[in-house]
């Protein structure tokens, strides 16, 4: 299977128009393509800047003329689940007559469009790429190639993989931004290229205030590296 990672701007899309003129961002939850009525039904987390932002994001979003429909599941500040009904869009057509699937979840913002995309071998992939030029503006950020033995892996270790990603999503933006940059300046190498000094220098707070930033941010990513391997070691192997 080989795996796309494309940055896309759709001219058609509804959620992309709408990030174009609001400050909102959509993240795909489900989606199911309907190809006999040429629809995407789809649930999405959307988020504003601001609660007026959401607002003025869903009306602009109800209104675009390639939505059927739009409406609210839940709701609570900036943020909503919403459930929609759009117009098959042209990389949609593109896509699925080319022997593409969506492969991942999707994120919209600012414009743009985050896809995942897979195909069962390199015509199909070429021809599809070729297609999507003619009406859509994209670029291609990553492509991986994978055999039947690492896609097992991979399906059968997804809960490890999001206890990881769970780790690091519970970081704060400072525990995150402070655990950046003392690996980019080398705190972690031997010996080390940086000092706390020169962090919280850096950072403009003291010595204390990194170390405890570090600290946390450590034992967060740390927990979560311990649960994930737990969870492999308690994997019951495979009969041959």
């Amino acid at each position: 299977m080989i795996d796309l990672d494309i940055d896309m701007r759709q001219y058609d899309c509804p959620f992309i128009d709408t990030t174009d003129d609001v400050d909102i961002v959509f993240s795909a939850v489900q989606w199911q393509l309907d190809t006999g009525d040429e629809q995407l039904e789809t649930r999405l987390i959307a988020r504003g800047e601001s609660t007026g932002a959401l607002e003025d994001g869903l009306r602009t979003l109800r209104d675009h003329p390639n939505m059927n429909e739009c409406y609210i599941l839940t709701k609570r500040e900036n943020v909503a689940e919403i459930g929609t009904t759009i117009e098959q869009t042209n990389a949609m057509e593109t896509i699925q007559r080319n022997g593409g699937y969506i492969t991942g979840p999707f994120r919209i913002e600012k414009g743009r469009e985050r896809w995942h995309v897979g195909f069962d071998d390199d015509e199909d992939e070429d021809h599809a790429l070729a297609d999507l030029e003619r009406h859509n503006d994209y670029h291609v950020e990553d492509r991986d190639q994978f055999g039947a033995t690492t896609l097992f892996d991979l399906l059968e270790n997804s809960d490890s993989a999001m206890t990881l990603l769970e780790g690091c999503r519970s970081l704060t933006e400072t525990e995150r931004e402070t655990f950046e940059v003392a690996a980019q300046r080398g705190y972690y190498e031997t010996p080390r290229d940086t000092t706390l000094e020169d962090l919280a220098a850096h950072f403009d707070v003291s010595k204390t205030a990194v170390s405890m930033n570090l600290r946390r941010s450590e034992r967060k990513l740390l927990q979560g590296a311990l649960t994930a391997l737990e969870e492999l070691d308690n994997r019951e192997p495979l009969e041959n």
